[in-house]
């Protein structure tokens, strides 16, 4: 039972791409992770993503559409629905997912996928 420092995690680790696990409570993980440039376009069968900009921008791509999630600002989705996160400059992200959350979804890719998270 001990506060997190947001700031002080993501001093730790300056890699895109690759969630820190930070917390853990009934089944979910709260992770952070950097992001800059394009990650791969993915669904989750089975799981819902939060995603909150902790610091900066990034673009939420979605097949129909496109949508800026700026800094204080969190967009959630739904299990099913194909997404692409991007950032053109660094942003620092909070995630709050099922940990059965595969980081990629149905997609492997040899860069991205990470079956084992790191935690913080």
């Amino acid at each position: 039972m001990n506060k997190v420092s947001l700031s002080g995690k993501l001093a730790q680790f300056s890699e895109p791409w690759r969630p820190k696990i930070v917390g853990e409570l009934n089944g979910q993980q709260v992770k952070l992770v950097k992001f800059q440039g394009e990650c791969v376009w993915h669904q989750h069968e089975l799981e819902d993503e939060l995603f909150l900009v902790v610091k900066g921008r990034f673009r939420m791509d979605f097949r129909d559409r496109s949508e800026w999630i700026e800094e204080g600002e969190f967009v959630i989705v739904p299990r099913g629905v194909e997404h692409r996160p991007v950032a053109e400059d660094e942003a620092s992200v909070l995630l709050f997912e099922p940990a059965s959350t595969l980081n990629t979804g149905d997609v492997i890719d040899a860069r991205l996928t990470l079956r084992e998270l790191e935690r913080l």
